[in-house]
């Protein structure tokens, strides 16, 4: 069996923050939350590492992350370009928005050939997911069986303003959809979302959400492959500029044709994540009462 590999989304440039939220310091000793996934992701086996960048970013990134991360993983470097497309597509005039977390991906077609590990290149997921993500590609499961890390939504929501979550029905610890909600405000221990702006709609503070930590078995790459000519003669026409390719979908198609089946890996961590420039704070408090209780070096893969 091939090794897994860990595919690290590290192309957005952090608008809503305002900065490269990649190499921002979050502790007051240089580690960015990509170092604290690296470290996690070494603790719980994983070896080879994919980052999807943009040329843009790809000299900071590789003098503040990558070169270091060489020690330790056998790393790849993927381009998401916005002409990384089908043969016979174009890129429509005055798009500049990129296509999305499966485009993200399916960049890494050619360069990753086993089973792979999806993660945010912002986002704190905390060790066991690291490690329910590396057993489940390790053992023994069906090739057309994956996997998703499920967080409770009241772990995953800020003070600051609203985010995005792909909401989950879960059965049997078994995925049936994802559903995603663009506009999540907290409310208490629960949240509410609204599609119009205006009126809201109760969650509750357990929801399973999806934080784009997935477990893939290496025949999703082509499912990406395949269903994207699809998916842009369908979406182009109607949203040429905004239209994006995200992973839940190819996983919603899946799962209501019955081709793939995808396992709920329950985490009891606290996501953490600078969507806003607010958030930094609790991010480093957090992280600092980890590594004063004994959960984290000072330093880490150095």
């Amino acid at each position: 069996m091939r090794e897994p590999t860990l595919i690290i989304l590290a192309a957005g440039m952090g608008s809503r923050f305002g900065g490269l939220k990649q190499i921002t310091d979050v502790d007051g000793h240089g580690h960015a939350i990509i170092d604290y996934s690296l470290f996690d992701a070494y603790r719980a086996g994983f070896r080879r590492v994919a980052f999807i960048i943009k040329h843009e970013i790809e000299e900071d990134f590789k003098r503040f992350i990558g070169k270091r991360m060489e020690k330790y993983f056998d790393v790849s470097y993927v381009y998401q370009q916005l002409d990384k497309l089908p043969e016979g597509y174009q890129v429509p005039e005055a798009r500049i928005k990129p296509w999305g977390t499966g485009h993200a991906v399916l960049c890494a077609r050619g360069t990753v050939d086993g089973p792979f590990a999806v993660i945010n290149a912002d986002d704190y997921y905390g060790p066991s997911a690291y490690e329910a993500l590396y057993a489940f590609l390790t053992g023994e499961r069906s090739e057309n069986e994956h996997a998703m890390v499920a967080y409770q939504l009241r772990r995953t929501v800020t003070e600051h303003g609203s985010v995005a979550r792909g909401v989950c029905e879960v059965e049997n610890g078994v995925l049936r959809g994802v559903t995603e909600r663009t506009q999540i405000e907290k409310r208490g221990e629960d949240a509410a979302y609204t599609e119009d702006g205006e009126h809201f709609l109760p969650l509750s503070g357990d929801a399973p959400v999806s934080m784009n930590c997935w477990g893939f078995s290496e025949g999703m790459m082509e499912e990406l492959y395949s269903r994207f000519p699809g998916w842009l003669d369908e979406h182009l026409p109607e949203n040429p500029l905004k239209c994006e390719y995200f992973l839940p979908f190819v996983v919603n198609e899946m799962i209501r044709e019955g081709t793939g089946s995808v396992r709920v890996l329950n985490c009891h961590e606290t996501w953490y994540g600078i969507t806003y420039r607010e958030d930094m704070e609790n991010v480093v408090r957090h992280l600092t009462q980890l590594r004063e209780q004994g959960k984290y070096p000072e330093r880490l893969l150095d």
